[in-house]
C-alpha cells in the first residue's frame, strides 16, 4: 500500500522509542502476531517505536504495540512490523504507531509504504490514514 495523505491528526504524545534493549519484548511480540519477518537484528534497519501496557492497562510493562521503519529508499520509507498483542486490540495503537512514522517519513521528504496481505483486518486502517492499494502481488515462499 502507498501513502498519499495523512486524513487524521497525530496523537500529541510520541510513542516510546524502542532500542536494542526492547528486542526481546519485540521478538516475544512478534512471533505471538507474526506481522512478517522479525530477527534479532532486524532493530538496525530503522526507527521502532512501541506502547507499553503500564499506564494503559496493567503495571506488567509488557509491549503492547510496536512499529518501525524498515527499507530505506531515496524517495521511499517502508513502515513494517506493524502489530499489536491481542489483548490490547481495537484500543488504537496500530493506527497511534502507523500514523506517528507516516508523520515522520513525510517530514523526511519521503513518501511512506506498507505492505498487507489482503485478507487483513488492518488494511482498513492502513485505509483511513489515506494509505490507497497500489499494486497487488502474490508472493511464494520457497522453504528447505
Amino acid at each position: 500500500m502507498h501513502g498519499i495523505a495523512l486524513r487524521e491528526s497525530a496523537a500529541t504524545e510520541p510513542p516510546q522509542t524502542l532500542g536494542q534493549a526492547d528486542v526481546p519484548d519485540m521478538l516475544a511480540l512478534t512471533a505471538a502476531t507474526e506481522p512478517g519477518p522479525f530477527l534479532p537484528e532486524t532493530i538496525r534497519m530503522g526507527h521502532y517505536v512501541g506502547i507499553r501496557s503500564a499506564g494503559i492497562r496493567s503495571d506488567d510493562g509488557r509491549l503492547a504495540a510496536m512499529a518501525g521503519e524498515r527499507l530505506k529508499l531515496d524517495k521511499f520509507t517502508e513502515i513494517s512490523a506493524v502489530c499489536t498483542d491481542p489483548d490490547f486490540r481495537g484500543r488504537g495503537y496500530g493506527l497511534r504507531l502507523v500514523q506517528y512514522l507516516t508523520e515522520r517519513v513525510v517530514r523526511q521528504g519521503k513518501v511512506a509504504f506498507l505492505h498487507v496481505k489482503t485478507e487483513n483486518r488492518a488494511k482498513a486502517l492502513y485505509e483511513r490514514l489515506g494509505y490507497q492499494v497500489r499494486r497487488a502481488i502474490v508472493l511464494t515462499v520457497i522453504a528447505r
